[in-house]
């Protein structure tokens, strides 16, 4: 018994340091290799400072701004270590509620009618709470209030826009997204 106690013990550690130390470690080197954007966190920045992660939403406020989906994240949103969505089902009354309330925010800071229709990544959070992408549509609604607010003309922004929208993946995969901290970027470098 003990002779297969020790067997046993010293196939773990060898199982051990292969696939949790050895692994790792080979895959993480690669990574850095191959893709060394993404294996670093595919960070942004801003006149050479780190001001996010593409891959992450934050939240954008103020009306010269593009702003991103609502976030069911943490408290107060937009908190990565509390990733997840709300799981309120469609019927919930604390969803429609806050849908509604999300709707009417969005029509109002962007000057539409009280009976406009608004895309549904506007007024809806993501599963994990932290999409970065936001709709071609969410995002051309709000060129008229970003041009205003950055005295800028608004087919220079909706230009700006129409550059920073990322098509299909491999063509099929998905639907085209504008990532809002790439777009805000870019109006920031806009003269």
């Amino acid at each position: 018994m003990w002779k297969m106690a020790g067997r046993a013990l010293r196939l773990l550690l060898v199982l051990t340091l292969l696939t949790g130390i050895a692994y790792p470690l080979a895959v993480t080197a690669l990574a850095r290799v191959v893709f060394p954007h993404q294996a670093s966190g595919s960070l942004a920045y801003k006149d050479g400072e780190p001001v996010g992660s593409i891959l992450i939403g934050q939240g954008f406020k103020g009306p010269g701004y593009f702003h991103g989906r609502p976030s069911a994240a943490g408290q107060n949103g937009y908190d990565a270590a509390s990733s997840g969505g709300s799981n309120l089902g469609p019927t919930n009354r604390r969803l429609i509620e806050s849908v509604a309330e999300r709707a009417s925010n969005v029509r109002q800071e962007n000057g539409l009618d009280p009976a406009a229709p608004v895309p549904g990544d506007a007024v809806t959070a993501s599963a994990s709470g932290l999409d970065p992408h936001i709709s071609p549509e969410a995002a051309l609604l709000q060129v008229p209030r970003v041009a205003r607010a950055r005295r800028l003309p608004e087919q220079r922004v909706r230009e700006l826009v129409e550059r920073h929208i990322e098509g299909r993946q491999l063509g099929a995969l998905g639907e085209p997204r504008v990532n809002v901290l790439v777009l805000n970027l870019a109006l920031d470098e806009l003269k």
